[in-house]
């Protein structure tokens, strides 16, 4: 075991699965030469060259469109998407094409691709360069949506990503990026699908992803000594969601809290309370309670987005509300 970044981490899974398959091939906007934007792919290009980690001209729908083609005839590409918020232009290659192809073509066709890409406030990027819009890809059918938050999970997660034979949309938290963890050295997978209960507890579950977790592990800690025992569950992804760890964990606690970075409205958070309040309603003496950011653009002051991202305070308060 080593103790790592999770930007190392994810850097450390793509030398590894580069080093073992030759199909495996890295694209993106400065992902070579510069290494990234945040530093991710930082020595790949000088190790594998430059026809296996290739820059690309900034146009994100050839990016994406260049990994679907690239996958479909059989190769293994890993395109990075410098900011979340720049899908809009690359939408029909991913939703349309990448999406789409195994069903339409009678399960024929094998689309094994990874977009990674950053996402998350705290850096004071403004509205364009914060957002958090896993529920975006959560909404199509033929998408995997992976979220890891430490650096353990991104490692092997983003393993099994690539060597998925379906499309993952991989969202990494760029305020995660230099968190710390132990990571084995050697390879291994997560897989997706597969929650992860990070505490246990026996009066109110928690639901939380990528930041929250964190968040979430220190309110609790809090909590605990005002005699509130919470349990910590991280789906690590959302689709497929791992509904069972979730539902097990409700009908232990009684009472639920999601808490996700993303606007609350029309979130994922609302997915998951639905799921509960259609499969466990019986088991809840307490309203289900999503905690997220308010339906705004994210501000640039920096100010108004602390007070725009869930904290430890507002996970404290909302918990307490319902106990």
């Amino acid at each position: 075991m080593s103790t790592m970044t999770l930007s190392a981490a994810i850097n450390d899974a793509l030398k590894l699965e580069l080093e073992r398959d030759p199909k495996v091939l890295l694209l993106g906007v400065d992902v070579g030469f510069y290494g990234g934007v945040m530093g991710v792919t930082a020595g790949l290009q000088a190790q594998f060259g430059k026809k296996r980690v290739r820059d690309t001209p900034i146009t994100e729908s050839a990016v994406i469109g260049a990994a679907v083609g690239a996958a479909v005839t059989g190769l293994r590409p890993v395109a990075e998407l410098m900011f979340v918020d720049f899908i809009g232009v690359a939408l029909d290659q991913l939703f349309n094409q990448a999406a789409k192809m195994k069903y339409m073509f009678g399960g024929k066709a094998k689309v094994p691709m990874v977009m990674r890409t950053c996402y998350g406030a705290g850096m004071g990027a403004a509205a364009q360069h914060s957002q958090s819009l896993e529920a975006l890809f959560m909404h199509i059918p033929g998408i995997k949506v992976v979220m890891p938050s430490t650096p353990y999970d991104a490692k092997g997660l983003l393993i099994s990503a690539i060597r998925d034979d379906n499309p993952v949309v991989f969202l990494e938290h760029k305020m995660l990026y230099f968190s710390n963890g132990e990571v084995p050295d050697e390879s291994y997978t997560i897989p997706i699908g597969n929650a992860d209960v990070k505490r246990e507890g026996k009066d109110l579950t928690l639901v939380a992803t990528g930041q929250m977790v964190g968040f979430a592990l220190n309110a609790a800690a809090k909590l605990s000594e005002e005699g509130i025992d919470v349990e910590i569950v991280d789906p690590r992804s959302l689709s497929p969601l791992d509904e069972d760890t979730i539902l097990e964990s409700v009908r232990k606690t009684h009472r639920l809290v999601v808490v996700t970075e993303e606007v609350q409205f029309a979130g994922s958070g609302a997915e998951i309370a639905a799921m509960v309040g259609e499969k466990a309603f019986d088991h809840l003496d307490a309203p289900v309670t999503r905690l997220g950011a308010p339906f705004c653009p994210i501000p640039f002051s920096s100010k108004l987005e602390s007070e725009f991202i869930p904290n430890e305070e507002k996970i404290i308060k909302t918990v307490k509300s319902i106990m």
